[in-house]
């Protein structure tokens, strides 16, 4: 049976809080809704976009959620065309992490709100996108912390649940790990706290990407 680590990309692959939140102000902007602050836009981050704009503004109605939705992807492709998009750099380690663990046997996966549009080009910018065999994403799915992503990634890659490890770094995805039954490897460089990751169910956390490759191990 393969095993399998599935990454979040969000805040465990890259650093992307910056984007993110200069799109989500643009979008209340929009609306004329006065933007949330920072922390909370990055609290939501892992979360597709209708829920994570729910949790943001739970006064009000799903259609304005939606319509949020469809702002929020405009305002990010308008920067992207524009070039305005803050570097999105992958975190220290990851590259070197990534590569120990292909040694070591493992194959890779992602499992991320973004979009496909969106994963696609940031793992083709960092010319990665051939190194993980899984990727789910938002467009296809429902909302983490549903399971069922990650359900896909193991069937896809030929593993089981008790050979896969999610890593990220939110509640969201160390409870959507234990909803699919798989274990739950939480990291401290993102934009959650060690207690909630814990209090999601994470049963080992790492605060390097250098430390993956041996908690993963001793799984």
């Amino acid at each position: 049976m393969n095993r399998l680590a599935v990454f979040d990309c969000d805040g465990t692959l890259v650093d992307s809080q910056a984007n993110i939140c200069r799109a989500m102000e643009a979008t209340f902007e929009a609306h004329r809704l006065d933007p949330p602050g920072r922390n909370d836009i990055r609290r939501i981050v892992g979360l597709s976009l209708v829920p994570a704009i729910a949790q943001l503004l739970p006064e009000a109605d799903a259609a304005l959620h939606d319509a949020m939705a469809e702002e929020y992807k405009r305002a990010f492709h308008a920067m992207r065309a524009s070039a305005a998009l803050d570097p999105e750099p992958l975190y220290d380690g990851i590259l070197e992490t990534i590569d120990m663990l292909d040694a070591a046997g493992w194959l890779l996966g992602v499992a991320t709100g973004k979009s496909d549009r969106g994963l696609h080009l940031i793992l083709e910018h960092h010319g990665i996108r051939n190194r993980f065999v899984t990727l789910q994403t938002a467009d296809r799915h429902p909302s983490k912390p549903h399971p069922a992503m990650l359900e896909l990634a193991i069937a896809e890659a030929g593993a089981a649940p008790e050979t896969t490890a999610m890593i990220g770094d939110t509640s969201f995805d160390m409870a959507m790990a234990r909803a699919a039954g798989t274990h739950a490897l939480g990291v401290l460089w993102g934009y959650h706290t060690s207690e909630e990751l814990l209090g999601a169910g994470a049963h080992r956390l790492a605060d390097h990407a250098s430390q993956l490759p041996a908690h993963l191990e001793g799984l």
